[in-house]
């Protein structure tokens, strides 16, 4: 089975949570998730979670602590994930036609998104 390591951002601004939604064609499409991305080879999980938010966002970040790392098992793959909150420098705008949603922690429970992101919804909404 595949393992893949990715990182991911939680972005707080005004009491709300910025969200993207996943593309169609994509794994796990249609479902709603903290903007963040694979890590390429060689690659730091800081190095990895800026990039990521200025491909998908256009926005530089400053990575700040870990929240959370967890993994999940789908069918076909395993992810390593690695949530850290984030600082954002200027408005983020979608890249790549994400849908994009800052929304309380409370509405996090009623978003439909990936089973590997329940561990961080949890600890976000206690």
């Amino acid at each position: 089975m595949t393992s893949i390591v990715v990182t991911a951002a939680v972005v707080e601004r005004d009491g709300r949570v910025l969200v993207t939604r996943r593309l169609k064609g994509s794994h796990l499409e249609g479902y709603w998730e903290f903007p963040g991305g694979k890590c390429e080879a060689g690659e730091t999980l800081h190095a990895c979670l800026v990039r990521e938010l200025r491909e998908e966002l256009g926005v530089d970040a400053i990575i700040g602590a870990e929240v959370l790392t967890t993994s999940h098992s789908y069918r076909d793959k395993t992810i390593q994930l690695h949530f850290y909150y984030a600082t954002l420098s200027g408005e983020p705008a979608p890249q790549l036609g994400q849908d994009m949603r800052w929304v309380t922690r409370d509405e996090l429970t009623r978003l439909q998104l990936p089973p590997a992101d329940d561990e961080l919804v949890a600890l976000l909404t206690r």
